[in-house]
């Protein structure tokens, strides 16, 4: 669990620097202006981040899945060989779906002085605004959000309705209460990952504003990011008396008569 973890931790921190230190930069210039290389590099690696978030979560409910259903054989089945296998295969998925789409992308027409409604390059807004026929760019996008989008989705509820039906065989409260909040965690982080994104796509749809519309990418490109390592956190007791052995520390030197 922790291996997959920290690989999702690598991933946020790479997908908030997509986006993010250029969004500073035009904060701080008062610029929005942004080259064509830019553009395009920026959309490959946040295709690539997201799309490899999007495969390490399922990858992660697996892992609960063995876990809970076949804890006896945990150790055998998710031995060290598979866990870098399934990382491997995560990473090669989501570049060549990230170099897919930016080639594609290249092949494109664009007039001057275009304005994305984003505040960064999204793959769908660029392409919407091509000059040239775009139909099978939009047919590959549809095909690989059915792919790479609903079928994690799938599997992921496939694997907790595997988990639930399990827990519900248990007889000890104990053990049901333990294994439910084993899956908390990932839970969450999956509902806000899946629940963000389809807010940001079906508002862009039904919402012409500017600003709604970047509200809601920010939303699974700044915070979803950003509260993963907090949800994860605050629901592990190991962390959680680290941290309090750290608070008691930091009170005691604080408070010298206590010495």
């Amino acid at each position: 669990m922790y291996f997959f973890l920290s690989n999702l931790s690598l991933v946020d921190i790479c997908l908030t620097s997509t986006t993010i230190p250029k969004m500073l930069h035009n904060i701080w210039t008062q610029s929005k202006a942004i080259t064509y290389a830019g553009c395009i590099s920026q959309m490959y690696f946040f295709v690539l981040f997201a799309t490899l978030d999007d495969c390490l979560l399922t990858v992660m409910a697996y892992d609960r899945y063995v876990a809970i259903c076949h804890p006896l054989h945990y150790t055998v089945i998710m031995n060290p060989q598979l866990c870098g296998l399934l990382v491997l295969a995560c990473w090669v998925i989501s570049m060549v779906h990230a170099l897919l789409e930016s080639c594609m992308t290249l092949s494109l027409s664009f007039c001057t002085h275009l304005e994305i409604h984003y505040f960064f390059c999204e793959l769908k807004q660029v392409v919407q605004l091509a000059c040239s026929d775009t139909s099978l760019n939009n047919v590959v996008i549809t095909v690989a959000a059915g792919l790479l989008g609903a079928g994690p989705l799938v599997g992921i509820i496939y694997s907790y309705s595997k988990i639930v039906s399990s827990i519900l065989r248990l007889s000890s409260a104990q053990g049901k209460s333990k294994a439910f909040s084993t899956c908390a965690s990932h839970l969450s982080v999956v509902a806000l990952f899946y629940c963000s994104i389809l807010g940001a796509y079906v508002d862009s749809g039904l919402s012409y504003s500017s600003h709604s519309t970047a509200t809601a990418a920010l939303m699974y490109t700044v915070v979803t990011p950003m509260l993963n390592p907090f949800i994860y956190s605050l629901r592990n007791k190991d962390i959680q008396g680290a941290l309090r052995r750290l608070f008691r520390t930091k009170l005691l030197k604080g408070l010298p008569f206590l010495n």
